[in-house]
């Protein structure tokens, strides 16, 4: 192990021999000096890996010191020492980014663990994390063999988002390759699963979760009052480990009240499942119902310009048509400016819908840039990618807006998206539906273990584009692939994200509701 050098600046140093002398027994170096402004000149000559550094010192302060040292080397940790507990020294050190804060008199163990806080951190951190993995390893793999419902299935999706976001903060490249491993057999799993009872959540006799189609009346009707103005967000495409990994960027300005997951109705497509949230019914009941509104796969033009009317009918049908309500579709950087700038006249409304597209752009500009393909070669860059978007996009200003003005906040998505990795082979007709996750039409051949086949769609609600069409969604990371000029196809689209298919990060979706701060 090197040699930790410790710098320790103190007017009255000598009283400190036992400490010092203590750190030295556990191989610390310790440099003593008696002022600030000669703990200046020896940090020009050396290299320190930590400053202890006394608040109340003649001549230069603690905190003029503490200003100058930063000035130097803004990376180098600083402990503060001070006798006095006043606040604005305190307020004024932690604003400076101090390492960390102690009160006099200090014992020698606080100042070990003061260092092991600062420079053992992330070896500490990293070692139980391994250690805790490896234990809850065996957890999920019997969890796995298990696994029989709904709930259980979003509790199991829950526990691997969790440990992949703390496996993304060490260096153990071993850990996140068995972690990858578990995610690949949970989603073998999980497209079992669906296969057999997806169908059986329409019959009325199976408990079936909130899909897309019920997450209205069931989850959103309930948050909206007259006494709040709500904001809906839907952000297309967002995965639940995405969720999780800006989390803590709206939890500045909203507090969470509830967070639960659903699951989206497949194909997890855009026209699919966004289209269920808004009219509250089934593909095959809106392709009946608003023949006006809803288009088939081969149709041409968009395919979701009817959210709004959809979302007219539900609320009609539901008995709240004379709710207040307004929605606004984003889809660039201009038109999110555009409601930022006029945030404010939202706050009469009893709702308003934000349909925010960024993550959707993304995921399609991966397929189309190499320079995107770069950015988000794999999952972590990918959320990397996720959080520096919200960072600094029109989103995160309305969602500061929305807290100053009162708003309960509901966000949620339409479906996840998969980084797809494994072609599997199809042939269709002309007519067959372009998905890369999912297909659509007559006489369709396919491997039968890469998919999940409806042969009979109105049996899951689904449109029949002709009296013999099918539906096929490929499962875990699978993609869809024709024969001819395949290897061209499979280069093309190997790793990137899709969606449309059977797995936990296109199904198992957050559904969040915060108030603010």
């Amino acid at each position: 192990m090197n040699t930790i050098n410790i710098l320790w600046v103190d007017d009255e140093i000598d009283l400190l021999k036992p400490h010092i002398l203590f750190l030295e027994q556990k191989q610390y170096k310790v440099t003593t000096c008696k002022s600030g402004t000669e703990a200046l000149e020896i940090i020009n000559d050396t290299n320190f890996d930590i400053v202890f550094l006394d608040e109340n010192m003649p001549g230069l302060t603690g905190l003029e010191t503490l200003n100058e040292i930063k000035e130097k080397r803004a990376n180098l940790p600083i402990v503060m020492i001070t006798k006095s507990e006043e606040e604005y020294i305190m307020e004024e050190a932690i604003g400076n980014k101090i390492a960390d804060y102690l009160i006099k008199p200090v014992n020698p163990n606080q100042i070990l663990l003061s260092l092991k806080k600062n420079l053992d951190h992330s070896r500490l951190v990293s070692e139980k994390t391994t250690s805790n993995y490896q234990q809850e390893f065996r957890k999920i793999a019997m969890d796995l063999a298990m696994v029989n419902s709904y709930e259980e299935w979003v509790d199991l999706y829950q526990k691997l988002i969790y440990w992949e976001l703390q496996l993304e903060d060490i260096e153990d490249v071993g850990m996140t390759e068995i972690l990858e491993s578990q995610k690949n057999e949970a989603n073998l799993q999980f497209g079992k699963f669906i296969e057999k009872v997806y169908p059986k959540w329409f019959n009325g006799n199976e408990d079936a979760p909130t899909m897309s189609h019920t997450l209205f009346k069931d989850k959103i009707v309930p948050e909206i009052s007259d006494k709040q103005p709500t904001i809906l967000v839907v952000i297309d495409n967002l995965r639940y480990d995405q969720w999780k990994a800006f989390e803590p960027i709206v939890n500045n300005y909203y507090k969470k009240t509830s967070e639960s997951a659903f699951y989206s109705i497949l194909p997890t497509a855009t026209q699919y499942a966004r289209n269920a949230i808004f009219s509250g019914l089934m593909p095959s009941d809106m392709e009946k119902l608003f023949p006006q509104y809803w288009k088939n796969d081969t149709d041409d033009g968009g395919k979701n310009l009817h959210e709004e009317d959809f979302l007219n009918t539900q609320l009609k049908r539901l008995g709240l048509q004379n709710l207040k309500t307004e929605y606004h579709k984003i889809t660039n950087l201009k038109s999110g400016k555009k409601l930022v700038e006029n945030f404010k006249s939202l706050k009469n409304n009893d709702l308003t819908v934000v349909v925010y597209n960024f993550v959707d752009m993304l995921s399609h500009s991966k397929t189309e840039m190499e320079v995107v393909k770069e950015l988000a070669s794999n999952d972590k860059a990918y959320r990397s990618l996720t959080v520096s978007w919200f960072k600094n996009s029109p989103l995160l200003e309305m969602i500061q807006q929305a807290q100053q003005l009162g708003f309960k906040l509901i966000l949620t998505t339409d479906h996840g998206t998969i980084n797809v990795k494994n072609p599997s082979k199809v042939i269709g007709d002309r007519d067959t539906s372009l998905n890369l996750r999912y297909k659509t039409g007559r006489s369709l051949t396919y491997e039968d273990k890469d998919v999940v086949v409806a042969k009979d769609p109105k049996a899951i609600h689904l449109p029949s584009i002709t009296m013999s069409s099918s539906f096929i969604f490929a499962k875990g990371d699978m993609f869809l692939a024709y024969p001819n000029n395949f290897n061209h196809y499979v280069s093309y689209y190997r790793n990137t994200y899709q969606h449309g298919g059977v797995s936990l990060e296109e199904m198992i979706i957050p559904f969040v509701v915060m108030n603010p701060k």
